[in-house]
C-alpha cells in the first residue's frame, strides 16, 4: 500500500491517468445523449489532461507542490470544452491544496481533492447535480473520511473511486435526460477514469497504449545506425504547416507514402508536422501548401550524413527544427503592444464565416467550433497577438465560453471581456454594435443585448440513434435545432427547412441570414433560399457561404 507520494510519483500518476482516458475516450463520447456530432466529453477531457501529461514528461518535479503546480498550469492552458475546463478547475484546487508541500500523505491528498471540488463549484455559475461536479464532490468527501482511519494515498484513491462509481451510477436518476437514455454522466465517467489511472500507477499496473493524437513526431533518424544499404530515399525532410482550412490531410498522407517512407505526421487543430524520407522533398513541400501555409522546413541528405558519421564527423541534422519552432512559438506568444482601444477575437469554423468576421473588423479568428473546441491556450495566444488595450472575445459556441473565460486575468497589459455568444450569428450581431468611441462597459452591455436579440436555427445530422425529448432519432437523420434545442428531424432536408421557415422565430423576423456549410452546393443553397423567400415574404433574406463543417445550414433571425 502506497501511503505517501512525492512530485515524481504524482507526475507519473497524471501520465497514467491521461493514457487511461485516452484509451477509453470513445466509450465516454458514446455516453453523450444529444445525438449532434460534436467534440464530445471524452475527447475534450483526454486532450485537456494530455497537455498536462506532456508537460510532466518535459518538466520533472521533485516536490509534490511543484508537480501539482505544473499540472494545474498545463491543464489551464490546455482546457477544451466545458468538461475540460471543469477538469482543470478540479486540479487547480488540488494544486492549491498541495502548495509548498514536498510530499503528501493520504490526509493531505484527500484534502487537496476536496479543495479541487470547492474550486470547481465556485467557478461554475449554476452548478448542476448529476454531473462531474456531483461525482467529484462525493468521491472527495469519501476520501477525506477514509484518510481519518487510514492515512494512505492509495487507500484514499481506492475509496474515492468506489464512492464515485456509486455516485456515477446515480446520475442516471438525477438527470431526466440521462434517465430516459439509460446512461450515466460522461464527465463523471471521464473523471473517474483518470483517477483509476492514477491509482493503477500506484499499484504498478501497466500504462495503456495511447492513440496517436498529434504528439510531437520523431524528427530525425538514428543515422549512426544507418548504412548506405539501409538508405532507400536520400532526403530526410521535416516541415510544419499551419492549417488554413478544415480539410482532411489523409490524401496528403497517402501522397507522401507514395513518394517516400518513414512517414510520421503529428497533427493538432492548428497545424501538422511531417517527417518523411523522400527523393523529392520539393514535391512534398509543394503538395503540402494545398493544406495550409508552410512555416518551417528542414531538409538533409542522409547519404552525406552517413558518410560524415562514418568519417567521425558531426553530421548536420533536422533536429534543430525543434529549436527554430520553439523560437517561432516564443514570438507568437509575445504580447502585442496596444495600437488601439478595442480589439476582437472570434472563434469560427469555415472560411466563409471567418471572412465575414474579418470584414467586420475582427482582429483574430480562431478556427474551431462544435467538432473542435479550441483550448484556453489557443484563445489566450490570439488575444495576446491582438494590438489593443481591451480585447472582446466571441466564443460563438456554448462549449467554448468557459475556456474563453479562463483567459481573463492571464494576459498582462490586456483587459479581456468575454461576450458569451453561443452561436456564430450571435457573434456577428455582437460585432456589429461595437462602438470604438464608447466605454468598455457600454460596449459589453450593447454586445450582450445584440446577441440576445438573435435567434439561431441550425441543421445538422444525427451521429447516433437516440430517443431524445420525444423524438425517435436514427443515425443519419437530418436534425433541426432552434436555440440549441431539438426542433425536429426528417429524412428530407427540404421538408425540415420548410418547417423551420414556418416557425414563429422566422415568421416574426425582419432580417434572416442563411449561412450554408461546406457540404452544401450552391444549387442546394439557392433551393433553401427559395423556401425561405416563399415562406417568409416580409423578411429581408441574405444567403452567404459559411463553409462551416457539421452544420449544413446556420440561420439567424432578427
Amino acid at each position: 500500500m502506497v501511503d505517501i507520494i512525492d512530485g515524481a510519483l504524482f507526475q507519473r500518476m497524471v501520465i497514467h491517468g491521461s493514457a487511461s482516458i485516452n484509451a477509453q475516450k470513445q466509450a465516454i463520447n458514446d455516453l453523450n445523449v444529444f445525438p449532434v456530432p460534436d467534440g464530445d466529453t471524452g475527447t475534450n477531457m483526454s486532450l485537456t489532461i494530455g497537455t498536462a501529461a506532456a508537460e510532466a514528461k518535459k518538466k520533472p518535479a521533485g516536490s509534490i507542490g511543484k508537480a501539482a503546480s505544473i499540472n494545474a498550469s498545463a491543464l489551464l492552458r490546455g482546457a477544451r470544452g466545458n468538461s475540460g475546463v471543469i477538469l482543470s478547475l478540479l486540479f487547480r484546487g488540488v494544486s492549491k491544496g498541495l502548495k509548498e508541500k514536498d510530499q503528501a500523505d493520504g490526509a493531505a491528498f484527500a484534502a487537496a481533492l476536496n479543495e479541487g471540488v470547492s474550486a470547481a463549484y465556485k467557478a461554475v455559475m449554476k452548478p448542476a447535480e448529476g454531473t462531474i461536479l456531483t461525482v467529484s464532490r462525493l468521491a472527495a468527501a469519501k476520501g477525506v473520511e477514509t484518510a481519518q482511519a487510514h492515512n494512505s494515498v492509495e487507500a484514499v484513491l481506492e475509496a474515492a473511486i468506489a464512492e464515485g462509481q456509486t455516485a456515477l451510477a446515480d446520475t442516471v436518476n438525477q438527470n431526466p435526460v440521462l434517465k430516459k437514455a439509460g446512461v450515466v454522466d460522461a464527465g463523471g465517467k471521464g473523471f473517474l477514469t483518470i483517477l483509476q489511472g492514477m491509482l493503477d500507477e500506484l499499484r504498478g499496473l501497466p500504462v495503456p497504449e495511447e492513440e496517436d493524437d498529434g504528439l510531437p513526431v520523431k524528427e530525425s533518424a538514428d543515422f549512426a545506425a544507418l548504412g548506405e544499404e539501409d538508405i532507400t530515399f536520400t532526403f530526410d525532410t521535416v516541415f510544419i504547416v499551419r492549417k488554413t482550412s478544415n480539410q482532411s490531410i489523409e490524401p496528403f498522407r497517402s501522397y507522401l507514402n507514395s513518394i517516400g517512407d518513414s512517414l510520421v505526421i503529428g497533427e493538432d487543430d492548428e497545424a501538422f508536422k511531417v517527417h518523411v524520407h523522400t527523393d523529392t522533398p520539393g514535391a512534398a513541400l509543394s503538395e503540402a501548401q494545398k493544406y495550409g501555409t508552410l512555416e518551417l522546413a528542414k531538409i538533409e541528405n542522409m547519404r552525406t550524413q552517413a558518410e560524415e558519421l562514418a568519417a567521425g564527423k558531426q553530421a548536420q541534422s533536422t533536429d534543430d527544427l525543434e529549436q527554430v519552432e520553439a523560437e517561432l512559438e516564443a514570438r507568437e506568444d509575445a504580447v502585442a503592444a496596444p495600437e488601439k482601444k478595442y480589439g476582437v477575437v472570434a472563434v469560427s469554423a469555415g472560411e466563409g464565416m471567418a471572412s465575414v468576421f474579418r470584414d467586420l473588423g475582427v482582429d483574430g479568428v480562431i478556427s474551431g467550433g462544435q467538432t473542435m473546441n479550441p483550448s484556453t491556450e489557443d484563445i489566450c495566444r490570439e488575444i495576446a497577438r491582438t494590438p489593443a488595450e481591451v480585447v472582446f472575445v466571441l466564443p460563438n459556441n456554448k462549449n467554448i465560453i468557459m475556456a474563453a473565460q479562463q483567459c481573463q486575468g492571464l494576459i498582462e497589459g490586456k483587459e479581456v471581456v468575454v461576450v458569451p455568444t453561443r452561436t456564430v450569428p450571435q457573434g456577428i450581431s455582437a460585432m456589429l454594435v461595437l462602438d470604438p468611441e464608447a466605454d468598455t462597459e457600454s460596449n459589453a452591455a450593447a454586445m450582450e443585448e445584440a446577441r440576445k436579440n438573435v435567434r439561431t436555427s441550425e441543421i445538422t445530422y444525427a451521429a447516433r440513434d437516440s430517443d431524445f425529448d420525444g423524438f425517435d432519432i436514427h443515425e443519419g437523420d437530418y436534425m433541426a435545432l432552434a436555440e440549441g434545442q431539438l426542433f425536429g428531424t426528417d429524412r428530407a432536408i427540404g421538408s425540415l427547412l420548410e418547417r423551420l421557415a414556418q416557425a414563429d422565430s422566422q415568421q416574426s423576423a425582419e432580417f434572416i441570414s442563411i449561412f450554408y456549410g461546406e457540404d452544401v452546393t450552391e444549387e442546394q443553397a439557392n433551393e433553401a433560399l427559395a423556401i425561405f423567400q416563399r415562406e417568409c415574404p416580409n423578411a429581408e433574406i441574405t444567403l452567404l457561404s459559411g463553409g462551416q463543417p457539421v452544420y449544413y445550414y446556420m440561420i439567424s433571425a432578427e
